[in-house]
């Protein structure tokens, strides 16, 4: 692994590939366990989380399935505060087990918003997991089932994760070089 550059920035090898991948495999052997016997919606996060559902889902075992939800609320490296719905969810989850597929959670502003916006369609219950948590940089307070990783507040690329749109495609995660 090799360091990168996307427009302005660098970026250094972080997570390689194959510690991704056997989180997520721990976190959907998690998932398998729990939520045996429970036909739960997986609700991916857009942009960023499809790269994480996509490994998250080979490696469930429980009946299930899955739908994709667009929420912004950055641009560049930093978090604007402000959450836009783009694009909405169509599916009836009223009475149903719903997991949120999440890339990242950092001030947990976005998630909060979503977690908002799902209770009020009547769900059975909503579970949150994300591939990876900035614990010391939580504004509020969440419930977050599944952990793949904790990281610290670095600005990080690659495994869907993105710098103004680009970088999603590396396999491995990359941190930024300050």
């Amino acid at each position: 692994m090799d360091t990168i550059q996307i427009k302005d920035k660098r970026f250094t090898p972080f997570i390689p590939e194959e510690r991704i991948l056997k989180e997520v495999a721990r976190v959907a052997s998690e998932i398998n366990r729990d939520l045996e016997g429970t036909n739960p919606l997986f609700l991916s996060v857009l942009n960023g989380a499809f790269m994480f559902a996509a490994d998250l889902m080979r490696n469930l075992t429980i009946p299930s399935e899955i739908s994709f939800v667009k929420l912004a609320s950055y641009a560049g490296t930093s978090s604007t505060g402000k959450v836009k719905e783009l694009v909405g969810l169509n599916d009836d989850i009223e009475g149903r087990t719903v997991v949120i597929v999440e890339d990242i959670v950092d001030t947990g502003v976005t998630m909060k918003h979503l977690l908002e916006t799902l209770q009020a369609r009547k769900p059975k219950e909503i579970r949150i997991a994300t591939l990876l948590l900035k614990p010391d940089k939580l504004k509020v307070e969440l419930d977050i089932h599944y952990v793949a990783m904790r990281i610290p507040n670095d600005f990080i690329v690659g495994y869907g994760l993105d710098y103004d749109g680009l970088g999603r495609n590396y396999r491995d995660i990359y941190t930024v070089m300050e």
